[in-house]
């Protein structure tokens, strides 16, 4: 098997009703599940909300104090207007504007906000790599 993928990425949430009710007002719906923990069906992986006290439990840290803001999720768009688009539905949702989307460095355009929970997510259109019809995101190699 593969070992350069990733299949499940769980967030530590405070409230579990409060983050469910923001992805859901960004349009993500859940699949069934134990209860205590929201599960995403995405394209070959899931997104997994869980309660910051339980996830530490479950990590064999309990009573750890689990951050956010050290890493970033993205999703990327075939357009500036989709950027737009997705950014403004996430503020709309009750996320945090960080970094309205613009052109940056780098040739493409982006911008950044934080869930209710600080989870910082990056939104993008990147010239550089395709997109299918799916969303999928292909890095093209060097020839």
């Amino acid at each position: 098997m593969k070992s350069q993928r990733v299949t499940l990425i769980t967030l530590g949430v405070n409230d579990l009703d409060r983050a469910r009710a923001f992805y859901g007002a960004l349009g993500w719906e859940p699949v069934p599940g134990p209860p205590g923990v929201v599960f995403y069906q995405m394209d070959g992986m899931a997104l997994g909300l869980f309660g910051r006290g339980p996830l530490a439990a479950d990590q064999g840290r309990p009573g750890a104090a689990l951050g956010t803001g050290a890493m970033t999720l993205a999703q990327n768009f075939a357009s500036e207007a989709e950027v737009d688009a997705a950014f403004d539905a996430a503020i709309a949702a009750g996320a945090v504007a960080l970094k309205r989307p613009e052109k940056v460095f780098w040739g493409g355009y982006s911008g950044y906000y934080a869930d209710p929970d600080g989870h910082v997510w990056e939104l993008a259109m990147n010239p550089f790599w395709t997109l299918d019809s799916t969303g999928r995101l292909t890095i093209p190699l060097p020839e």
